[in-house]
């Protein structure tokens, strides 16, 4: 009898992680995909460059496949390849800026860079308002120092909470506190008020975006390692 075509995009989480531990591409596709937002978003944060914040991500995630079979959960999968994606941004920096230290990089991120808008337009009227402040609030975003960026991507866009970006950025909770007030006190109370309801859409990595970079991701799987 022939089996039935496995059902990925319903599979639960830790079935979908069994099958890649198991080197099941399209399960680790399927991860990806449910993954792609935050960790671009994350990896955005750290870099400020779009092109680069989709290289890092290519990284990452060929790095945790490479150790996906190892991954035993004592963390939730998607704190783990955040992880990942977090060393794999910070390595850039580094390797950008050799001669100069984490904390430096940290405290000179004060670029504002303009981001466009990805989002398809369905009410062309409402979309380019929709786009126009979500574009406003990305560049002001773009605007915060790397370190109060990176918290309020994770508290504020993302939604962890106060002790899982600790967490994740191995800082104490008063520090995250400290960090997101700060950052809300740099973005104008107004146009946060004004632009809050814009908020899920910020740097968005859905749709073709989040597609190619599975795609890509399971090609360089695919291409065999050069001799050692």
């Amino acid at each position: 009898m022939r089996q039935a075509a496995l059902d990925y995009a319903t599979m639960p989480e830790k079935l979908l992680l069994r099958h890649a531990q198991g080197g099941d591409r399209e399960a680790f596709r399927a991860i990806m995909q449910k993954h792609n937002q935050r960790l671009f978003r994350v990896a955005r944060a750290v870099v400020n460059n779009d092109d680069e914040a989709e290289d890092i991500l290519q990284d990452a995630y060929l790095k945790a496949f490479a150790a996906i079979a190892a991954f035993r959960g004592e963390s939730g999968l998607n704190t783990w390849l955040t992880a990942i994606t977090l060393n794999e941004a910070r390595g850039r920096l580094r390797r950008r800026r050799p001669g100069e230290s984490l904390e430096v990089m940290e405290a000179n991120g004060d670029r504002i860079i303009p981001f466009p808008g990805m989002a398809e337009i369905t009410d062309p009227e409402a979309e380019a308002v929709r786009s126009e402040a979500r574009r406003l609030l990305e560049r002001a975003i773009d605007g915060l120092t790397d370190e109060f960026r990176i918290v309020f991507m994770l508290r504020d866009v993302e939604g962890l909470s106060v002790e899982e970006t600790a967490a994740q950025l191995d800082i104490n909770p008063q520090t995250v506190r400290t960090r997101l007030f700060r950052a809300r006190q740099s973005l104008r109370q107004s146009l946060v008020t004004t632009l809050s309801s814009g908020m899920d859409d910020v740097f968005p990595f859905l749709g073709a975006r989040c597609s190619r970079i599975a795609d890509r991701v399971l090609e360089r799987l695919s291409v065999p390692a050069p001799p050692g």
